[in-house]
């Protein structure tokens, strides 16, 4: 329902474009910035009008960063040999948020879904098998999640890495079928991660 103003009714109509955000749930979140001091909206504008130049992509990884490569590919504390599948930065994020991860990442930017009209082609695999025919990689373990979109992804990685000299693994399901990974919690994750099978 539109308010008595056209200002506060583009910014609701802004929220609600986002992913998971509803028209109400928007609305809570403009009358919040409204009701807060306008330092926090000048704050918020500034943040937001930044975001696309100080946030990039590592070149490498795929993980959002404002160095490139990331501090994760250039850690000396990391396992390079190790790599983590993922679908997009913000599963990297949960998994290292269990302390139990020391490889590194692969950000594929998404998941093989026909339907959707995504293809191998669209998502950054051919990045990830140059990472593993540079040499030094020994495991993937594939993190897509646990969707026909994640298996499907997860199934073409593994039969273009048959012919290559490095193991796959996928995380156990731990997680549930259907779920994603942004609404799990540590202790499943650090679950899934150490009960991982060869693929």
């Amino acid at each position: 329902m539109d308010s008595f103003s056209p200002s506060f009714n583009r910014l609701v109509g802004l929220i609600t474009r986002m992913p998971g955000i509803g028209a109400r749930t928007a609305e809570r979140l403009a009358w919040f910035v409204l009701k807060s001091p306008p330092q926090y909206a000048r704050q918020l504008a500034a943040e937001l009008e930044g975001l696309h130049e100080k946030i990039i992509f590592c070149s490498r990884c795929g993980l959002m960063t404002e160095q490139d490569p990331c501090v994760i590919c250039t850690s000396a504390r990391r396992d390079q040999g190790l790599i983590c599948v993922v679908e997009n930065p913000g599963d990297a994020l949960r998994i290292e948020s269990t302390k139990e991860f020391r490889g590194v990442y692969h950000v594929l930017m998404g998941a093989i879904s026909p339907l959707n009209r995504i293809h191998p082609e669209d998502l950054r695999i051919t990045e990830l098998l140059d990472r593993i025919r540079e040499g030094g990689v020994r495991e993937i373990i594939l993190a897509t999640n646990p969707t026909v979109e994640g298996d499907t992804t997860a199934y073409y990685i593994a039969e273009q890495c048959k012919d290559l000299t490095v193991q796959v693994s996928r995380i156990a399901r731990g997680l549930p079928i259907g779920s994603d990974l942004e609404y799990a919690d540590s202790l499943t994750l650090t679950r899934a991660l150490s009960g991982r099978e060869k693929f």
